[in-house]
């Protein structure tokens, strides 16, 4: 697999290290100094490749989204703050028949721990005495809060459990990520927690979407990917 690689920060260079134990080839990386790029010249500088993956910042994913379908190059989106974006990269891939994945969490780990918050919530759902709640914590470098993984893990309880879930954000030393959802009572409490003990997780669940992409057109969640391999 030939991977052009968006973003040399420290989980581009994981994905990079990832890829090459793998056996695959990172024919290209585009760095932070090309930021300036537009969509066609990126697209130009993209072509030829199997797959790209982006682990840059937010407000480059669009860009990234339209150089990609402009290139004929399926996407692995492992960026987050771009969530008010979503439906217009979405019509982008659409228009020109291209491929993208996406999620807030590339983590296999953090993907169960989705569908156990899920169950979970389905099952408080049915009494009135516990009250939700989400707590997270990232490294200070860290830009969005809540993080991505939290937003949709507030998602995932909202719709059994309703909209207002309150949910805080530390951002502080060099936290991987840590994520609680807990169900609260006058007589006890329940924690659920996924804690990330390196970003090589992130890295691993990238190239297991990309390997996973090629080939397919369409806008997919990273859940799907999962889905689709526990599947098998």
């Amino acid at each position: 697999m030939r991977i052009a690689l968006i973003g040399n920060g420290a989980m581009g260079q994981l994905v990079a290290a990832e890829a090459n134990a793998a056996g695959d080839e990172v024919a290209t990386v585009v760095t932070s100094k090309e930021r300036d790029l537009n969509a066609n010249q990126l697209a130009d500088k993209l072509r030829g490749h199997d797959v790209a993956i982006d682990f840059s910042v937010g407000e480059a994913v669009l860009r990234t989204v339209e150089a990609c379908a402009r290139a004929g190059v399926p996407l692995v989106e492992g960026t987050t703050g771009w969530k008010a974006d979503e439906q217009t990269a979405r019509q982008i891939v659409t228009e020109h028949s291209g491929a993208l994945v996406y999620g807030a969490n590339f983590s296999v780990g953090v993907n169960l721990f989705y569908r156990i918050v899920e169950r979970a919530a389905e099952l408080f759902a049915s009494v009135e005495s516990y009250a939700p709640f989400i707590e997270e914590a990232h490294h200070m470098r860290k830009r969005d809060a809540p993080s991505g993984t939290a937003l949709q893990l507030r998602e995932l309880l909202a719709k059994h459990l309703g909209p207002d879930i309150p949910t805080a954000s530390t951002r502080a030393g060099y936290i991987p990520g840590t994520h609680r959802v807990g169900f609260d009572s006058e007589g006890d409490q329940i924690l659920l927690m996924h804690t990330a003990r390196s970003r090589t997780g992130f890295a691993s669940g990238a190239l297991l979407a990309a390997h996973w992409i090629i080939g397919r057109t369409g806008v997919f969640q990273f859940s799907e990917v999962i889905d689709d391999v526990v599947k098998l």
